[in-house]
């Protein structure tokens, strides 16, 4: 974990402090249900309980001493509760494994996580959708391959990110029921030395669901599927950022990153504004995508365990989730603030010589009666002038002037062709569909 991409309500969930109070709640929860099956005294979870209601700091370094000589994490928590609350904590951990108390608690900490990335998801759907309605009729062109293709605007390109973000949304709740469960099932996941309603019950008391066949951990495709859909949203964040960054450069410059009083851009150069947020945004997207692959490899685990997953997961869990808490606030700012150059936007629509229109003569001449290729072959002459002049000459000057298209099309139907607004009659279908307003 990076400071200078974190915040701190994600970091809070990944601190020691915070994984030692979910240790005691499962080892507490179970032990309560153990003393009313009559496994354990009741007495047992009122001492937990009795000590917990103090509201005790966890002394973490007091913990990590313990564990440098039992060489076992677990073992060492418990050896210092048991410190701190007496004999009664010898009911603790009846029946349990360690994976119990590991696998459990990573599921609560990836749903407190997933319940934050949920939040950001709907602040960025909430600015991106704003903009996009400000900017529904905004002329832009559409570029394919980088090269100018047809008209669009800039609210259909936000609304397009709007459906994409939203998709992320689904798959993420989608993710998080999936990898909340909890596993209390004991050595081998038999439930040989503890009843299953004792996973039962502290699944209820932490808000997750019984994992219905443990193999003492809990199997990990639920996990890749967690961080492989944590890595499409980054995916998503990068594409969106991407199309910031190209816009932004000084030969299009119909979009970019609010520059704020005093910001520099450049040690060197005065006169730069660079989109460094959304340059920040691609770097920090690879950083969560690199989670995806280990997350697979966890999968396969030997027999009925291993921890070769173990150490994979202590890196992964609050890398991801931090680094893509940060990027998707960021990237709600950038798009709240970014500063839209709808003067630019018509300027660079119009610097091709009506080349953008150059589908909807083809069609008409088709539809005319000409053979299609012949039609192509018609209009791609005269676009090649243009593109050629590098926009100097105008296309629809040049179909004009050319008697086989003027043979098939007149010159008023022509120009009808070169109508901007043709382009978006289908705009409030779109946002229809997207917005479902």
């Amino acid at each position: 974990m990076v400071p200078r991409y974190a915040r701190p309500a994600m970091v809070a969930i990944w601190e020691p402090e915070a994984r030692y109070k979910i240790w005691f709640e499962i080892e507490a929860h179970a032990t309560q249900k153990l003393g009313e099956l009559g496994v354990v005294p009741a007495s047992g979870a009122q001492a937990l309980w009795d000590w917990w209601a103090t509201n005790p700091a966890i002394d973490v370094a007091a913990i990590d001493a313990i564990e440098a000589v039992t060489k076992h994490d677990v073992i060492a928590f418990l050896d210092w509760v048991a410190q701190q609350v007496g004999p009664e904590a010898r009911f603790m951990h009846q029946g349990m494994t360690s994976s119990d108390v590991l696998d459990t608690t990573l599921a609560v900490q990836l749903a407190r996580a997933a319940d934050i990335l949920l939040e950001d998801l709907d602040a960025l759907l909430a600015a991106i959708k704003r903009r996009a309605y400000e900017h529904k009729y905004t002329p832009t062109i559409g570029r394919s391959h980088g090269i100018h293709a047809e008209p669009t605007t800039f609210g259909l390109k936000l609304a397009q990110a709007y459906a994409e973000f939203d998709r992320c949304k689904a798959r993420l709740l989608a993710a998080r029921a999936e990898v909340a469960t909890c596993a209390i099932s004991g050595a081998v996941g038999t439930f040989a030395n503890i009843d299953p309603s004792v996973e039962e019950y502290v699944a209820d008391k932490l808000g997750l669901a019984v994992e219905p066949v443990s193999t003492q951990v809990i199997p990990r495709d639920r996990h890749a599927m967690f961080f492989a859909v944590l890595g499409v949203i980054a995916s998503s964040i990068e594409r969106l950022a991407i199309e910031v960054r190209h816009l932004q450069r000084t030969e299009v410059l119909e979009a970019e990153e609010y520059f704020s009083p005093g910001q520099k851009g450049s040690s060197a150069m005065p006169h730069k504004r660079n989109p460094v947020l959304t340059e920040n945004l691609t770097g920090l997207a690879r950083v969560v995508r690199s989670a995806v692959t280990p997350a697979l490899e966890n999968v396969a685990l030997w027999h009925e365990r291993d921890i070769s997953h173990s150490s994979v997961e202590r890196y992964i869990g609050p890398d991801a989730t931090i680094t893509l808490d940060f990027a998707l606030a960021r990237l709600t700012g950038v798009i709240d603030k970014l500063l839209v150059y709808p003067e630019r936007m018509q300027k660079n629509l119009d610097k091709m010589g009506g080349l953008v229109h150059s589908q909807r003569v083809l069609l008409a001449l088709t539809q005319a009666g000409l053979e299609r290729d012949a039609s192509y072959r018609l209009v791609q002459r005269n676009a090649m002038k243009v593109w050629e002049s590098d926009g100097q000459l105008n296309l629809l000057e040049l179909l004009k002037a050319d008697p086989e298209v003027t043979a098939a099309l007149s010159p008023a139907e022509l120009e009808e062709k070169f109508n901007l607004d043709y382009h978006f009659k289908a705009v409030d279908t779109i946002f229809a569909r997207v917005f479902g307003e």
